[in-house]
């Protein structure tokens, strides 16, 4: 077994000039990424085949890279004496050792992304070199629509089993409840999830990234942090879950830790005389969020808005309240005569005091 040769190492760089310009950086690929081209045998242009493959490994991966890349090796066979010459279009192995040229071009639809020229001659006019970009772009195209037959675009999503990054950007007054206290929030989060959380304070925002090897579990966790960090807007529609029953009515939870009242008059159009006879502790529901008291924070929920009013419904009329307030009771009014007849000398039958 022998190292890397400068053959290998020469075909890789061209390869990866040739495709570094259409693989996306930033947030928008937060990875790094490697291609791996074994050639086990070739009679052409073995890195041309790897920017070939190379763009459909990147595409089948679910990295979206900006346009696909082919590559085409062009050939020369030339008489110096009376200038003739001929363009050679991929080149197999006897013509790249006989012939007087090795031109290696990549690129997309749209135009070169990388080149690489060996020649044997003195030097090759500008019309040659023109008419072999020609012929070029015309096999580049070519291939490409060979490859576009397998895999035209890249796939939505990444493959299964790939390592996955999540960054989000949350406000710094959120960062000490996505942690929770002692980390018990996190540490929840991670374990139930299976990933790993890191969060970075910078410029006043909490930047979070979660690491992990499966899409749902990353997805679980990414929704679980922008539910601790979502406020909740009266009007929305939210998914939710009774988390308790009581006479009144129901506790919803529509985010992480945060949970609202469903009344029970909010249940249904009709009457309902206990909760449990439409929800139980576990069901999952759909609510719109009514009101947010300013103070308190509590939130009054519904779910008889999301349910249509029945074809001649007519809303029940309120008792009013008796006259004098809730605490009158029928017992009538008091004066204040019964003071004056139980005044200072009300005791004065009552005889002498023991001593």
């Amino acid at each position: 077994y022998r190292g890397t040769g400068r053959r290998e190492i020469g075909h890789g760089n061209l390869a990866m000039r040739a495709l570094k310009y259409v693989v996306p950086v930033g947030e928008d690929n937060p990875y790094a990424v490697r291609i791996v081209s074994d050639i086990l045998e070739s009679n052409g242009s073995s890195s041309m085949a790897t920017v070939c493959a190379g763009t459909l490994a990147l595409m089948d991966a679910g990295i979206q890279i900006k346009k696909p890349v082919s590559g085409i090796a062009m050939g020369l066979i030339s008489e110096g004496k009376d200038g003739r010459y001929a363009i050679l279009s991929d080149i197999l192995g006897d013509e790249d050792h006989l012939g007087d040229m090795d031109f290696k071009v990549t690129g997309t639809k749209d135009g070169i992304t990388a080149t690489q020229m060996d020649i044997k001659v003195d030097g090759l006019s500008y019309e040659v070199l023109e008419k072999a970009l020609e012929q070029a772009k015309e096999g580049r195209l070519h291939i490409l629509g060979e490859m576009n037959k397998t895999l035209d675009a890249p796939r939505a999503e990444l493959k299964p089993h790939t390592p996955r990054i999540v960054s989000l950007i949350i406000p710094q007054e959120f960062i000490g409840a996505v942690i929770g206290t002692g980390g018990k929030v996190i540490q929840e989060i991670q374990k139930t999830t299976d990933t790993t959380i890191t969060i970075t304070e910078k410029d006043s925002s909490g930047i979070v990234e979660i690491f992990g090897e499966n899409k749902d579990n990353m997805d679980a966790a990414l929704a679980w942090i922008k539910g601790i960090t979502t406020v909740p807007e009266e009007g929305t529609i939210y998914h939710g879950k009774v988390v308790s029953i009581l006479e009144f009515g129901a506790f919803v939870q529509i985010l992480p830790g945060k949970e609202g009242l469903l009344h029970i008059s909010e249940l249904d159009w009709r009457k309902v005389d206990q909760v449990e006879d439409v929800l139980k502790v576990g069901d999952e529901v759909d609510v719109k969020l009514l009101e947010v008291d300013a103070k308190s924070g509590k939130m009054r929920l519904s779910r008889r808005a999301l349910i249509e009013k029945p074809e001649g419904y007519v809303e029940p009329v309120r008792r009013p309240r008796p006259e004098g307030g809730s605490n009158d009771r029928g017992r009538g009014g008091r004066s204040d005569s019964r003071g004056g007849d139980r005044g200072g000398d009300r005791d004065r039958d009552r005889g002498p005091r023991r001593r």
